[in-house]
């Protein structure tokens, strides 16, 4: 039996660097980061920081660390912050939130997928009560949400969201590990998707194609703490710009992640047309609700198809080394054992 090329959709952080990559890597002018500015990882950060109309900005290993410390220097032990139901720093980091930066996560849930209301926020923050009851502190938005499906907030609610925060006496963070992929679906600049924020954490080894590290920006005061935290939790790193230099390729390749959008598409409607109960993606991951997540799952393995469970569902993330016709190969297996 002939053994089928494996189409890879468990997640946008399995692309390697292509040749352009990583010859920018191997030809990067570096120095210790630590004792003092590598110049590609200050070019990277000084870039990234202009995208998202911020200060200034910060080069970590990988987006839950961008997180963690951004919720170290925001929140005091015992302090409560609020984040969407399903939420990344909710499920997906350990517990670090908690464990770590010593918050108490309140989860709020959806009035769409992905998204909550101002009046969610309000609500949930409240007057100050006894000197005994939690103090809630700090707002955590996630943009695209990942487990509802790359869902995105447009500039209006995310507005709207952060009035209510201000309003209520309530710092804000941003998890915008897959912002390039909103702000592509919405057609706006990245930074109109970080108003009003404290703090905003994004990713570059998702859809931008980088092997290793995200970003946390805000105010330079920030990032003088946070540059303080990242070495705490041994997040410095020496000669940094061969990372960076693969971030930076990575920035130039923003509107490429169109294609990924309307590859998600495709396999969506595909999936649909099959009998999978799929609601159109708004940006590059296909939840698919099926009866038994783990036999599907083993079935699509056993076709040469990896994807991956999110929310109950089978999870199929689009990415730059997936092309137009592994989508169509990928429904043409499927269809085969479907008829």
């Amino acid at each position: 039996m002939t053994q089928l090329a494996p189409l890879d959709f468990r997640s946008d952080t399995v692309t390697r660097p292509d040749e352009a990559m990583r010859l920018a890597m191997s030809a990067a002018e570096v120095a210790d980061d630590v004792l003092e500015h590598d110049p590609t990882m200050l070019a990277l950060e000084e870039r990234v920081a202009d995208l998202l109309g911020v200060e200034a900005a910060l080069w970590v290993p990988s987006g839950s660390m961008g997180n963690l410390i951004a919720l170290t220097v925001h929140l005091r032990p015992g302090d409560r912050f609020l984040a969407a139901r399903g939420a990344h720093v909710l499920d997906n980091e350990l517990g670090t939130a908690a464990w770590i930066a010593g918050g108490m996560p309140h989860p709020l849930e959806w009035d769409a997928p992905g998204r909550f209301g101002a009046e969610a926020v309000r609500a949930a923050a409240g007057a100050d009560g006894p000197y005994y009851t939690l103090r809630t502190t700090l707002l955590c938005l996630e943009n695209t949400h990942n487990a509802a499906g790359g869902t995105v907030t447009p500039p209006d609610e995310h507005a709207l969201l952060v009035s209510a925060a201000r309003d209520t006496g309530l710092k804000v963070h941003l998890d915008g590990a897959r912002l390039w992929n909103a702000s592509v679906a919405l057609g706006v600049p990245p930074a109109a998707l970080t108003v009003g924020v404290d703090t905003v954490q994004v990713c570059l080894s998702k859809g931008l194609g980088a092997p290793v590290g995200s970003v946390v920006a805000g105010t330079a005061a920030f990032v003088a703490e946070a540059r303080r935290v990242r070495k705490m939790l041994g997040g410095g790193v020496r000669q940094g710009g061969v990372l960076a230099a693969a971030g930076l390729v990575g920035l130039d390749r923003i509107d490429d992640l169109a294609a990924d959008h309307e590859n998600a598409r495709t396999l969506a409607r595909g999936l649909a047309e099959l009998g999978w109960d799929v609601v159109e993606p708004q940006t590059n991951i296909v939840l698919a609700g099926v009866p038994d997540l783990e036999v599907t799952l083993t079935g699509l393995r056993h076709l040469g198809v990896y994807a991956g469970p999110m929310s109950g569902k089978v999870r199929f993330v689009l990415h730059r080394d997936v092309a137009a016709e592994d989508v169509a190969e990928a429904l043409r297996r499927i269809r085969s054992v479907s008829s």
